[in-house]
């Protein structure tokens, strides 16, 4: 195997066999082929694909170079777990792991750092001082057996060829591939010896997927992979129009989180998490309909079950907060300012893929692999599209850890929102459609 025949197979639109593939990807995990081969490799792959075999050898590669826990065992309820393809400002899952496991799953979640414009849950856990997102596989069972569900990053034992890829992805832009995406979702979720996975695919501007068909291409794509490994799989194509709920930035995140765990936060954000709760319980086979398990996701939610479970996994995994403080002990911005309305108008639109990158410019987001990330940094939205504004009323709150910072933000927010004289503009529908495997 040459490393630059197979990057030109690719390059030029071909085909590799199984064989040689399989050794491409073998030799960089060994450090054979050099990060720049690989980022090559990536970028043919964004331009032209791959084939279906040649996505059947990518999951089974990064499935296998690390450790595959198999179904079954004596656990107290069905393994689910719910995986989002990313958008900004998406804390869903701080909310529905706990939710699920108070519903009677067990939700054994492995995610990922931010990639690209788009927020990673790993980067919002490690916001709570001390919260461990790197431990052991028999740390991680102890967690699970204990509090229901646990919420870890990869480590060498699971999938470790996705790692490294998926942090190439987020500084070479070779993201929005559906084959790649599809690939890294699924071995990491292969690898957890699941009973049933929901899919949370986002759809718009703020989505790697800016269009419905893309999103359900994407969709059946791993909904196909899940099958053939005899998962049930449902993926939920969801709107990402504009951000998720108000807060965007690491710890601003997290506190939005536990609002919605003590029944308040966001309509929208709440509704979607109930949601996506309820199609875990369908895929786990604890329910019988849709109608049931949002029934149960709703009473775990009303009850202060789900927020009592995410108290004991912060601090299964070492974590601290305190409910007494307002700010829950997280990290907070030294400054922030207000950015209101300058006319009257209807917000017609919010730019999520502005503000995911203005995350990155005031540093709570990666530009190289090696980027610490500032979990203070963010915004907080004060309205959404359709609301109706007056010159001076508030449309968000900049939180900067510098004063340049500071400035940038006001100036990126204020070009996200998009104020119109017409009334009328509404947002898209939470949930836009749903693919699940076949049976």
């Amino acid at each position: 195997m040459i490393p630059q025949q197979v990057i030109a197979t690719k390059r030029d639109g071909g085909k590799l066999a199984p064989g040689e593939f399989a050794l491409f990807l073998t030799a960089y995990l060994k450090g054979q082929v050099a990060d720049e081969q690989m980022a090559a490799f990536l970028m043919a792959v964004q331009f032209n694909g791959l084939s279906t075999r040649e996505l059947d050898v990518l999951v089974k590669v990064m499935l296998h170079s690390g450790r595959v826990i198999q179904p079954g065992g004596d656990w107290p309820g069905p393994r689910v777990d719910k995986h989002s393809t990313g958008g900004v400002g998406d804390k869903v899952s701080l909310v529905v792991a706990p939710l699920a496991a108070e519903m009677g799953m067990v939700v054994p979640m492995m995610s990922g750092r931010g990639l690209g414009h788009t927020g990673g849950t790993l980067d919002k856990l490690e916001s709570i001082p001390g919260f461990e997102t790197r431990i052991s596989l028999a740390r991680f069972d102890r967690v699970l057996r204990k509090v229901g569900c646990a919420m870890i990053g990869q480590t060498d034992e699971i999938a470790p060829l996705d790692r490294r890829l998926y942090a190439l992805r987020d500084v070479t832009a070779t993201v929005p591939s559906i084959p790649l995406i599809t690939a890294s979702i699924m071995s990491k979720k292969l690898a957890e010896g699941l009973d049933g996975l929901v899919l949370d695919v986002k759809v718009g501007r703020g989505a790697f997927m800016a269009s419905v068909e893309d999103a359900r291409a994407l969709a059946r794509a791993m909904a196909g992979v899940g099958a053939a490994r005899g998962i049930a799989v449902a993926a939920v194509l969801t709107a990402m129009d504009q951000p998720l709920g108000s807060a965007i930035g690491n710890a601003l995140e997290v506190r939005e989180a536990v609002a919605c765990l003590e029944g308040g936060g966001p309509e929208r954000f709440r509704a979607l998490c109930v949601e996506l709760a309820a199609e875990m319980a369908l895929a786990g086979g604890l329910v019988s309909s849709l109608g049931e398990g949002r029934s149960r996701a709703e009473g775990a939610l009303a009850g202060g079950g789900g927020m009592e479970r995410f108290e004991r996994l912060v601090a299964a995994q070492g974590g601290k907060l305190d409910p007494a403080r307002g700010d829950l002990g997280l990290p907070s911005a030294p400054l922030f300012k207000t950015v209101s309305a300058d006319r009257d108008g209807c917000v017609s639109g919010i730019d999520p893929l502005a503000l995911g990158y203005g995350l990155i410019s005031l540093g709570g987001g990666r530009k190289s692999q090696d980027d610490e990330v500032d979990p203070r940094v963010g915004f907080v939205m004060k309205v959404e599209i359709g609301t109706r504004v007056a010159p001076g009323d508030p449309i968000g709150v900049v939180h900067a850890g510098s004063v340049d910072g500071l400035a940038r933000g006001v100036r990126v927010l204020g070009e996200a929102v998009t104020i119109s004289d017409e009334d009328g503009a509404s947002p898209l529908p939470g949930v836009l459609e749903r693919i699940r495997s076949p049976g």
